[in-house]
This record gives C-alpha cells, sequence and structure tokens, in this order.
C-alpha cells in the first residue's frame, strides 16, 4: 500500500460505503431506427403494424408493434445456443418463423453496445462482403475499402 494513507479506523464508527449499483440504459426504439437507417441499402417498411427494416426483399430487423421487442436476422445453426445461454434477453421466433434465421430479443434487456452489435451483424448477413467492408464493428462508416479492397491484373 504505498503512498495510500488510510485513516485509521475508530471503534464507534460504522463504515457505510453507498451500495453498488449498476445503471444500464434501456434501449429505444429511436436508437435502433437510426442505427438501421444509416446503414447503406437499408430501407424502412411497415408490416401489420411493425416496423421493418431490409435490404432489398431481405428484412434483417423488426420491431414489435408495442416496441418491446427486436427480431433480427441470426443463424440457424447457432440461435438455439443463444437463446439456451440468455433466455431472459434472446426468445425463439414464433413457430412460423422458425424456418428463417431470426431470433428476437426482448429491448428492456438490451444496452446500447449489444443492441448496435446485433443489429450491425444482421445487416451484414444480408448485404454482399464489398458493401459489408464499408462499416466498421462500431457502426462507423469507413471512407475506402481500405486492404479489403482486392487488386487485380498485379502480382505480388
Amino acid at each position: 500500500m504505498d503512498g495510500l494513507l488510510v485513516p485509521p479506523a475508530r471503534s464507534d464508527q460504522q463504515s457505510v460505503l453507498p451500495a453498488a449499483t449498476t445503471v444500464v440504459l434501456v434501449v429505444a426504439a429511436s436508437q435502433i431506427r437510426e442505427l438501421a437507417l444509416s446503414l447503406p441499402r437499408t430501407t424502412e417498411g411497415i408490416v401489420r403494424d411493425s416496423v421493418r427494416f431490409r435490404i432489398g426483399q431481405i428484412v434483417y430487423l423488426a420491431l414489435s408493434p408495442d416496441e418491446t421487442l427486436m427480431g433480427f436476422a441470426f443463424p440457424k445453426e447457432e440461435r438455439a445456443m443463444l437463446v439456451e445461454s440468455e433466455p431472459e434477453t434472446f426468445q425463439l421466433p414464433r413457430t412460423s418463423d422458425l424456418r428463417f434465421n431470426w431470433v428476437v430479443a426482448r429491448l428492456d434487456r438490451l444496452d446500447e453496445g449489444r443492441m448496435r452489435e446485433l443489429v450491425i451483424d444482421a445487416w451484414r448477413m444480408c448485404v454482399p462482403k464489398k458493401v459489408s467492408a464499408l462499416i466498421d464493428e462500431s457502426g462507423a462508416q469507413r471512407t475506402s475499402y481500405g486492404e479489403r479492397r482486392p487488386t487485380r491484373g498485379v502480382r505480388p
């Protein structure tokens, strides 16, 4: 404990430390909408009172009419593991949607970082790799393809 001065404890005082609190900011539908619409080729539409975000005709993200649930594209092979690992956050889609690469998340259980990760990964499943390379992991748009851009006709 070099350099740390701690006053001696007095027997007549009780040490009262503030209880540790965890503040989790719940994600709002407006944040999801803003992120989704910032991604290239994304369009927004409404189907049966539910907001859907799509690339062409492929829906990769949807909000429930009451905006408490977010459905998103997710590999079928991995979804059972995701739902089993965090059942309070994720759930399987309704039976008619089990044939799709789809999972549902409760918005009150997501923070902004996790929401960004899920939305961007869902978007990446639906766009060509060339378009996907335009967005980094944080959702920021890159100015160029950088090292990922193939060079044709040039041999090393």
